[in-house]
């Protein structure tokens, strides 16, 4: 964290030294809130259980969403904050970044979220968000014997989303 006189209290961690180890967790969740899918690669510190991280996340997402909404300066109607809106409505965001991590984040049409937390110094992550939701589509929702609304147990899923955040430089 930096204050007014640049002082710095908590330096950025050092930058990742080989590629594969910018990405720290992944969050899938539908529209409801529910955790689809959580996986982590490079997480030094667990603080909570795992679902209250994923309350935590979500609320955050969506504390996002209402405020990028309500500070809308193209919209007339501001609407309430906290109000939920359907994808796509309102301005949104894409990521945010702190000095120890990067946030980026995906909605699709039908509600899906994606999120993807890496090292800070990682680039812009929206084509990989459209194609890990494009591999969540093939191996996921086109397998008949997944049921929608469930966590995500797919091993083909798994492998092939390991083998594509492995390669986020």
């Amino acid at each position: 964290m930096q204050f007014f006189g640049g002082s710095d209290i908590s330096p950025s961690p050092p930058a990742p030294t080989a590629p594969g180890n910018n990405a720290h967790m992944i969050y899938v969740f539908n529209r409801n809130g529910v955790c689809l899918l959580y996986k982590e690669w490079n997480r030094p510190l667990h603080t909570l259980n795992a679902q209250q991280d994923h309350k935590l996340m979500f609320g955050l997402l969506f504390s996002l969403k209402s405020l990028t909404a309500k500070m809308d300066p193209t919209s007339a109607e501001k609407g309430n904050l906290g109000v939920p809106q359907l994808p796509g409505q309102g301005c949104s965001f894409h990521s945010f970044r702190t000095n120890t991590y990067k946030l980026s984040f995906m909605e699709t049409p039908s509600g899906i979220k994606i999120i993807l937390v890496t090292h800070p110094k990682t680039g812009d992550l929206r084509d990989f968000l459209k194609y890990i939701y494009n591999l969540y589509v093939e191996y996921v929702v086109k397998n008949p014997l997944y049921t929608p609304g469930t966590p995500v147990s797919c091993e083909l899923f798994n492998t092939a989303l390991d083998q594509y955040v492995r390669s986020i430089a």
